[in-house]
């Protein structure tokens, strides 16, 4: 029988699972027919002696050593069903465990075949660890894009990291490799041992994991996405529905790791982080407490380094293990819906990190990246940029996106440095990158890109939004798929830049730079606008938003922040701030300490939080601060011409006359005790909002009184008011309603009559 197996061996194949360099060891491995007969051969290293039980019989075959660690035997029959491997070894212990190399490929052809041709938005339930249970057998599948690999080999604790004992199947010519491995489940770590082009053996973490392990450890881990029970079905099925662009639109944006941390004794502040599940009722409170709509999240995309604050990651569909398991994240969004609070995920498919773990030279080429550095590297960022030429690394982020929105009911992704993938020359001297083929700047498969992203959110009709941050004049970023780049969103960092450079000038100078506070509405209806103050305001030396803020006392910054958040809040667009900005927390933000929240021992402190607070309640029940953003209808100058005293006006409104809202802004230090300002009709106003209020610690100049308009020209206008305005100051107004002026009116004449009839009975 020995000679007869030795005859039936391919040596050179053998020799190959040996040193481990075949791409395809089911073609050597596992049962094959021979005359009628079943051929198995098992590669066990380490065994000295190996044997093969079929389910079908008690009856148990023991192998032919036929060299080091490679067993055959030759049983009789061609269909004896599945078999498991019972090895031994010299130090007395054994194993017994299914052959892997008797199951077939679980990962359908056609569904390859698309991802090939990058259409195949779901690849993540193929590539990547899946559990699956064949004929009974519970295990995992294995899937890993790795086409000019010489092998590939799945690696963990359940084979030693071991390289020899699990290889993968190369599929075709898909570039996939794959493979069922029974016996093993969720919780377990792995990664991909590649043998890269050129003879390199690397260990990669899987592009597709669910899980991975927290920094500075970074292997993947088998995870179930599946098992979690959501409850959230009214509020995606409302989310279907909604017209995001005439809804409020309040985001408190967020780094997880340092909005809040527990206490633990002995642990550094920086290790320190609450779990999703822990985190998400605290966060939840206060936002519904300060009248937010929306939470972003910085990004919890798995990523080693955490001063890149999530913008560099590596486990793109892995939630970072920091904050808990992904059933932990899934409680976290779940939790937040069932508190009518929407979630907005950062995501980054600019660029990537170059550890050695990750995409870069995946399988020794340039695969998720370009080959020419000129294309292929940020040099200032120092990561590499996607090639987004490739369809396999298109296919690869619209379904990540697309992912986070379906499978974690994320309402909205922002999308990070859209610039920068724009364009060819971002960040890039002469000499340091390469023209489009028309010779132009701009990067032609990006756009291409972001518009099949775009239109892929658009067919899907998931109700989740998408958000460009993008930073220059690029036309149409908001515009349909067909003719612009289909977002829903744009960041407004022309507005950002400009007002703030205009409220961190003294006062006397601000009328040098009236432009600043104005501009915006020239472009104001070019694109659907989000207006941020975001994380990027207070980092880097560029201190936090009440350092920027002028003045030798504490009243005047203090004073100047109300109104540049006021002045915020009345403007056209969707609003963002970045945690901490609520309450003028002092400090730069830091992602390695929790927020200043001892900053709320003091009284201003408090006083500015409640007056963010009065803004979002305001800023949700009047119609006319969102209902026609994206529309010139909702908005019209009453003076913004009067720059040497640094004063401006404007109306917000709706279809509805009765929602018109009035805002005077004074942004010099030099209070008005009667300014007089034209307004758009008759009738009575009264102040529903005053940034100089005491009680938010302003010096007090407001308007108690309602003011009914005189038919005095001004402003352009047939009718006017005047009102006292204090320094650096906001104040919103809004018209009595007829039925208020009428009661009003009534009860004059009521106490009119009365008074009258008293005195004819003296």
């Amino acid at each position: 029988m020995k000679e007869n197996l030795y005859d039936l061996m391919d040596w050179s194949d053998i020799e190959g699972i040996q040193y481990a360099d075949l791409d395809c060891p089911r073609c050597t491995l596992g049962p094959s027919v021979y005359k009628g007969k079943t051929l198995i051969q098992l590669y066990v290293p380490e065994a000295v002696s190996v044997s093969v039980k079929f389910e079908k019989g008690r009856k148990v075959y023991p192998a032919e050593k036929m060299d080091d660690g490679f067993f055959a035997v030759l049983v009789s029959g061609t269909d004896n069903g599945r078999y498991q491997v019972i090895a031994e070894y010299e130090d007395g212990s054994s194993t017994i465990s299914y052959d892997p190399y008797q199951f077939d490929s679980v990962l359908p052809l056609e569904e390859l075949k698309s991802f090939n041709a990058g259409v195949n938005y779901e690849i993540y339930k193929y590539l990547g660890a899946h559990k699956r249970v064949i004929d009974g057998v519970k295990g995992v599948s294995f899937g890993v894009w790795a086409p000019f690999a010489e092998r590939v080999s799945v690696v963990g604790d359940f084979n030693h990291w071991d390289g020899r004992k699990h290889m993968m199947n190369r599929i075709d010519d898909t570039g996939v490799f794959e493979l069922f491995i029974p016996g093993i489940g969720e919780g377990e770590l792995y990664k991909y041992e590649i043998k890269q082009y050129g003879g390199k053996v690397v260990l990669k973490a899987d592009p597709y994991a669910f899980a991975a392990q927290k920094r500075p450890d970074n292997a993947s881990i088998i995870a179930n996405i599946s098992k979690f029970t959501w409850t959230d079905n009214v509020w995606m099925k409302k989310r279907l529905d909604a017209d995001c662009k005439s809804q409020p639109m309040s985001i408190y944006e967020v780094h997880l790791g340092s909005w809040k941390k527990p206490e633990m004794e002995g642990v550094e502040e920086k290790e320190r982080f609450y779990n999703y599940r822990e985190i998400a009722p605290l966060l939840a409170d206060y936002v519904k407490k300060m009248h937010y709509t929306h939470i972003e999240l910085m990004p919890v995309m798995e990523h080693p380094f955490d001063g890149s604050w999530g913008y560099q990651v590596t486990g793109y569909y892995a939630p970072t293990a920091r904050y808990g398991s992904p059933e932990d994240f899934a409680w976290f969004m779940n939790y937040m819906h069932e508190q009518g609070i929407a979630v907005i995920l950062d995501w980054v498919p600019a660029h990537f990190p170059k550890d050695e773990f990750g995409l870069a030279k995946f399988d020794g080429t340039c695969l998720y990246e370009h080959a020419d550095p000129r294309q292929g590297e940020h040099p200032h960022w120092g990561t590499l940029i996607y090639n987004y030429a490739r369809p396999e690394v298109k296919n690869f982020l619209i379904a990540n996106a697309l992912f986070w929105a379906e499978q974690y009911h994320a309402d909205g992704i922002r999308m990070d440095a859209v610039a920068s993938m724009l364009y060819l020359d971002y960040g890039k001297n002469d000499g340091e990158w390469v023209a489009n083929i028309y010779g132009g700047n701009e990067n032609l498969d990006a756009v291409s890109f972001l518009k099949e992203l775009n239109t892929q959110f658009k067919k899907r009709k998931n109700g989740a939004v998408v958000i460009a941050e993008e930073s220059t004049a690029w036309p149409m970023v908001t515009g349909s798929p067909e003719e612009g780049l289909g977002f829903d969103f744009k960041w407004n960092m022309g507005w950002m830049n400009d007002f703030t450079g205009y409220m961190q000038c003294d006062p006397y100078f601000r009328k040098d730079n009236y432009n600043q506070l104005t501009f915006s509405m020239i472009y104001a209806y070019s694109e659907n606008f989000v207006l941020v103050l975001s994380h990027d305001e207070v980092v880097h030396g560029k201190g936090s938003m009440i350092q920027k803020m002028p003045g030798a006392e504490e009243i005047l910054r203090f004073s100047n922040l109300r109104a540049a958040y006021t002045f915020m809040y009345m403007h056209p667009g969707k609003k963002l701030l970045f945690m901490g900005q609520e309450f003028a927390a002092y400090r730069e933000w830091s992602e390695e300490r929790e927020l200043d929240w001892a900053s709320l021992d003091a009284e201003k402190h408090i006083h500015m939080q409640d007056f963010v607070r009065e803004l979002n309640r305001l800023y949700q029940t009047e119609p006319a601060l969102y209902a026609l953003d994206q529309s010139p209808e909702g908005f019209e100058w009453i003076n913004n011409t009067t720059y040497l005293r640094s004063i401006c006006a404007f109306i917000r409104k709706t279809e509805n006359p009765e929602d018109t809202l009035l805002v005077f802004c004074n942004f010099d230090t030099i209070p008005q005790a009667r300014y007089k300002f034209g307004v758009p009709y008759p009738g009575t106003c009264k102040e529903i909002l005053n940034s100089d209020d005491d009680k938010y610690d302003g010096y007090g100049m407001v308007n108690t009184r309602e003011i009914t308009a005189k038919e005095e020209e001004c402003d352009g206008r047939e009718h006017s008011i005047s009102i006292k305005m204090g320094p650096v100051s906001v104040s919103v107004w809004k018209y009595v309603k007829q039925e208020e002026e009428e009661k009003k009116e009534k009860k004059e004449e009521k106490e009119e009559k009365e008074e009258k009839n008293e005195r004819k009975d003296k």
